[in-house]
């Protein structure tokens, strides 16, 4: 077996992500281990930045790139086959990974001023045949701001986001943000978390709350119908015209809602807001109206800013974990594996956007598998 060749240390060979993995705890026994947990993240990491999307990929990544791999640590064994992989991937504790992940991100930045979108996606290829296991769920916290993954944590199911979302925001250093939720997450449980991590929300309402969203959706068509002139809201309107396409958003904010939360006692309720969208598409228009809870006084302009800013982990986060990096393709299913290969991406992902350059996400990640130099400088990133 090759040995690896004698190396100066280099400024490549610190790269100060990997210490907050150190806890990671290796489930091998220690006393037959060829390759360190370190050089095994180090290596899953470098080949899903240069484009591999699972096993074999990255087992053929390592065999061309040992030269590269061996600049930032020793890989003394060379590297492991991609069964080996899959079964270190599939025992990997993948609480505790996404737990270091959360760390390395929050060493990163902070979060006051931002806005944190929650939400749901499932790994549609992640389930296992037969009804031995069902596709993986996994709900992400996004920055809007940052465009950032801040964390993740994986459920069985959709329908358990309720109690995933709490427990994730348990993980997460949020103080001083808004964080936004579909209408699953408008939830009494939900809301007060929020409230207890110093952060605030603004939660989508709809059916789930059904009492309050009725009274809330009256009083906005009774306060519309004459103008608002019983009541002082704030008012911004936004036009957007695209490939044909022309939609306007119009968002009224009122804070004087003593009445409603006498009736409802909801945990830290200061504003409602409605979000009326007009689209006009080759002369045909549709219209809907959207309602909101805030658990601040807040501009009409700034609620906008939530409200589009929750769209974000969409339209930035998971188009881009499906386009990108092949979410729904991936055919990695056996036991932990889906989870902690997504934290693998998540961890992708957030240093492709740190990366300079203002290339897509899509050329910076062929750009990685091209340029060794450019690889190394995203990991330094």
């Amino acid at each position: 077996m090759q040995a690896a060749p004698e190396l100066e240390l280099t400024k490549d060979q610190g790269i100060d992500f990997l210490s907050h993995f150190s806890a990671l705890e290796d489930p091998r026994q220690q006393g037959k281990v060829d390759y360190p947990l370190e050089e095994i993240l180090l290596l899953v990491l470098c080949g899903v930045l240069a484009g591999a999307d699972g096993w074999v990929e990255i087992q053929k990544f390592g065999e061309k790139k040992l030269d590269l791999l061996r600049r930032f640590r020793p890989f003394e064994n060379r590297t492991p086959s991609h069964d080996q992989l899959g079964d270190i991937f599939s025992k990997l504790d993948p609480e505790q990974f996404q737990s270091c992940f959360i760390a390395w991100v929050s060493s990163l930045t902070g979060l006051s001023g931002d806005i944190v979108a929650i939400d749901g996606k499932t790994l549609r290829r992640s389930y296992q045949q037969g009804g031995r296991k069902g596709a993986i769920h996994m709900i992400s916290a996004f920055s809007a701001n940052q465009r950032l993954v801040l964390g993740q944590k994986n459920v069985s199911d959709k329908s358990n986001e309720i109690t995933a979302i709490p427990e994730l925001l348990d993980l997460l250093a949020i103080e001083g943000a808004i964080v936004t939720i579909d209408a699953m997450g408008c939830q009494r449980k939900i809301a007060s978390k929020i409230i207890a991590k110093k952060a605030d929300y603004v939660l989508a309402l709809k059916g789930n709350q059904s009492t309050l969203h009725d009274d809330i959706k009256l009083y906005f068509e009774e306060q519309s119908a004459c103008s608002f002139k019983d009541v002082k809201a704030d008012v911004h309107k936004t036009i957007e015209k695209s490939h044909g396409r022309i939609e306007t958003r119009t968002y009224h904010v009122i804070d004087d809602i003593a009445w409603l939360q006498e009736r409802h006692n909801w945990p830290g309720l200061k504003s409602i807001i409605m979000v009326t969208s007009t689209r006009e598409i080759d002369g045909e228009v549709t219209c809907e109206t959207r309602y909101y809870i805030a658990s601040l006084k807040l501009t009409a302009k700034r609620a906008a800013e939530a409200v589009r800013g929750h769209w974000s982990i969409e339209n930035s986060h998971h188009w881009i974990m499906d386009m990108v990096f092949r979410d729904d393709e991936c055919r990695i299913r056996k036991d932990n594996a889906p989870a902690n290969f997504a934290t693998i991406k998540h961890i992708a992902s957030n240093l492709l956007r740190a990366a300079p350059g203002k290339e897509s996400m899509r050329v910076k990640r062929r750009m990685a598998a091209w340029d060794e130099d450019f690889l190394a400088s995203v990991l330094a990133s």
